[in-house]
């Protein structure tokens, strides 16, 4: 074999063991990359749901087995899922499903409606939805005896609040809100969501400034994963509905709820109105108390489209 014929093995065999090379090197930094902290994915509730979290590092990041997981949705008003007040029930099932996979050992789907709760649940969908999720029940508390007054170390207005027991009990909280409008707080998402764990949501109304409350609360409810339902949008006539239903077909899932609540913020106009995320007072409010990235521009997080 001549010496020019040697030359071209030599040089072919180097080329494709550095594309071997490099291909392997490729794939360790894929496989190195740590779990998103927060996703967008486009598609059909369950499955959009599903894909989320695998994006996140699975339900096992989450839900060790054996423990008591709580599932916060929004269900607080007696209207179906066409009205878009209350969290998809699929979405909830499918969370359910997800921490039931992962080995919990009980799953609570909890929520306290102030108006005919027994209707909310039946009407929201999720108690049928849920039916078949192993190990799974859903409930509505109403009653001041479910809850335990817990201190606001962080708070500027809010020195104690009183929680609903379970969700202070479990080892697990997920908060599962539904997008909207809010008559008072401008949207409804994550942050605001979590006033669905207390006792005297009045108080936050009258007694106290309402953004400032609702950022404080965040300071002591810290869930730890939150899911937005933007498969539908309530864009005008929230919290309770009728109004204006938009199509989005959107979950968005992460670790900080702020951030979850701003990137909400952009999906959509509200009230006719393209919102920033500082125009929203309780999330400028949580910027402050250090919760997280509140800038569009800042967040980092995947965009996935199933």
């Amino acid at each position: 074999m001549s010496w020019t014929e040697n030359r071209r093995r030599f040089l072919g065999r180097l080329a494709l063991t550095a594309a071997a090379a490099g291909t392997l090197s490729r794939r360790l930094r894929a496989e190195a990359l740590p779990a998103a902290d927060l996703v967008l994915v486009k598609g059909d509730p369950a499955a959009a749901v599903r894909r989320a979290v695998e994006a996140l590092g699975g339900m096992g990041r989450f839900v060790k087995p054996g423990q008591k997981v709580v599932l916060k949705p929004n269900l607080s008003f007696p209207t179906g899922v066409e009205i878009g007040a209350t969290t998809h029930p699929e979405v909830v099932a499918e969370v359910a499903r997800l921490a039931a996979e992962a080995g919990a050992k009980e799953i609570l789907v909890l929520d306290y409606p102030l108006r005919q709760p027994e209707v909310c649940l039946e009407r929201s969908g999720v108690v049928a939805a849920c039916a078949r999720v192993p190990r799974t029940q859903v409930r509505f508390f109403a009653e001041e005896k479910f809850f335990r007054e817990i201190p606001v170390p962080k708070g500027k207005v809010l020195g104690r609040v009183q929680v609903l027991k379970p969700a202070l009990e479990a080892d697990v909280l997920i908060n599962l809100p539904a997008a909207k409008t809010h008559s008072a707080a401008g949207v409804s998402l994550g942050l605001k969501n979590q006033m669905g764990l207390i006792w005297d949501r009045n108080a936050f109304h009258t007694r106290f400034d309402l953004g400032q409350a609702i950022a404080d609360l965040a300071t002591a409810i810290r869930p730890q994963l939150t899911i937005l339902d933007a498969t539908r949008a309530l864009v005008t006539g929230g919290p309770g509905g009728p109004g204006k239903v938009k199509e989005l077909k959107t979950i968005i899932a992460g670790v900080r709820p702020l951030e979850v609540d701003a990137l909400g913020v952009t999906l959509t106009p509200w009230y006719d109105t393209a919102l920033k995320p500082d125009q929203i007072s309780h999330l400028r409010a949580a910027q402050a108390l250090g919760l997280g990235e509140l800038d569009p521009v800042k967040l980092r997080y995947q965009k996935l489209e199933i």
